[in-house]
C-alpha cells in the first residue's frame, strides 16, 4: 500500500524517523474518492486553505473563503469551489488556468480537517479541481476556535524580501499556521500546524524555526522537502482577517540533539523567507479567542542552532 501512495520523498522522510510500517498502515487512509460524510462535512465550511505554486515556481499558501455551501462535491472524486484568490494574492494569476493544488478544509471548532490533492482548472468564478488524494487528518494541535461572517475589503498587497518588526511578533505570537509543499512533479500540498503561542521561532527578520511533533507518519510535508525545498506559509490574524503570506525554502533538521532541547519535537524544521505578502482585511471571517489543543506541548527555550 505504501508503495502505491507515497512517493520517494515521503518514505525516505519515513525511513529517516524509523515510522517506515506506521506509514504504511496511515496509507490506508489515502483514497481518491470523496466518502458521503466528507461530502457533507465539506458544505458545512467557510473556508478552505489553497496550496500551490505561482508562474515563477513559488510555493504559496492561501484561503478561500465562501458561506458554508461554497464548496461542494457533485460527484466523489470533484471538488467545486465557489470562490477564488482575490486580486493581489499571491496565487491570483496562478489559479487563473490550470494548477496542481494542495487543499485543507478545517473546521476550528469541532477540530477536524481534511487534506485533498488535485488539479484545479478555471470554472465560471470559481475552480473545479479533480481530485488524486483525499484524506482525513486527526485533530491534533488544531485550537478550537467559533467563526462569524464579517463582509471585508482587502487592501492592497505590502511586498517585501523580509519581516518587519510588526511581522515578527505577530508570527512569534501564533499558535497557527498552515504550510504548502510539493514534490518533484509539482504535486502540491498543504497542512497545518499548530502548537502554543510562540511555537514559531523566529530567528531573524528572514529565518524561522519550529518543532515538529508527533503526527500520522505519513509525512507528506517533510517528505516534500526531501526532493523539493519551496514552500510557502500562511499566517492568519484570526481577529480581524489578515493574511501574512511567506514563500522560500525549508529544511528538516534531523539532529536528535536539537529535538531534544524543544518540549515535545520529534525533530524541527527551518524556513528561510524570500519573499512577503501581507494583505489586511483578506477574509470575511473573524474568530473567537481559542481554546488551546490539549496535545499542545509546553514551550521551552528557544534553540541558537548554527
Amino acid at each position: 500500500m505504501a508503495a502505491d501512495v507515497y512517493h520517494p520523498g515521503e518514505r525516505a522522510a519515513q525511513r529517516r524517523a524509523g515510522l517506515l510500517d506506521q506509514g504504511a498502515f496511515s496509507s490506508r487512509a489515502v483514497r481518491a474518492e470523496i466518502p458521503e460524510v466528507a461530502r457533507r462535512f465539506l458544505l458545512q465550511q467557510p473556508m478552505l486553505v489553497l496550496g500551490a505554486a505561482d508562474d515563477r515556481g513559488r510555493l504559496w499558501a492561501t484561503l478561500v473563503t465562501g458561506r458554508p455551501g461554497f464548496l461542494h462535491a457533485p460527484d466523489d472524486r470533484t471538488l467545486t469551489i465557489d470562490a477564488r484568490p482575490a486580486p493581489g494574492d499571491p496565487l491570483h494569476d496562478r489559479l487563473t488556468g490550470p494548477a496542481p493544488v494542495g487543499m485543507l478544509a478545517v473546521e476550528p471548532a469541532r477540530h477536524r480537517r481534511m487534506r485533498m490533492n488535485g488539479r484545479a482548472v478555471p470554472a465560471g468564478n470559481g475552480l473545479r479541481v479533480d481530485l488524486d488524494q483525499v484524506y482525513s487528518n486527526c485533530p491534533k494541535y488544531i485550537q478550537k476556535r467559533q467563526p462569524r461572517w464579517e463582509p471585508t475589503t482587502p487592501s492592497p498587497p505590502r511586498r517585501s524580501r523580509a519581516l518587519t518588526g510588526d511581522q515578527q511578533r505577530w508570527i512569534g505570537g501564533a499558535d497557527t499556521f498552515f504550510i504548502a509543499t510539493a514534490d518533484l512533479d509539482g504535486d502540491a500540498d498543504a497542512s497545518h500546524r499548530g502548537g502554543a503561542p510562540g511555537f514559531v521561532d523566529v530567528v531573524s527578520p528572514t529565518v524561522l524555526r519550529w518543532p515538529d511533533y508527533v503526527g500520522n507518519a505519513m509525512f507528506n510535508t517533510l517528505g516534500n522537502l526531501e526532493v523539493q525545498p519551496r514552500a510557502g506559509l500562511l499566517f492568519c490574524d484570526w481577529r480581524t482577517g489578515g493574511a501574512l503570506h511567506l514563500t522560500g525554502t525549508a529544511r528538516t533538521d534531523w539532529d536528535p540533539a536539537h529535538a531534544a532541547a524543544v518540549p515535545g519535537a520529534e525533530r524541527l524544521v527551518e524556513f528561510t523567507v524570500t519573499g512577503v505578502v501581507e494583505i489586511a482585511g483578506a477574509v470575511p471571517l473573524r474568530w473567537s479567542d481559542p481554546v488551546p489543543s490539549r496535545f499542545n506541548p509546553p514551550l521551552g527555550s528557544h534553540l541558537n542552532l548554527p
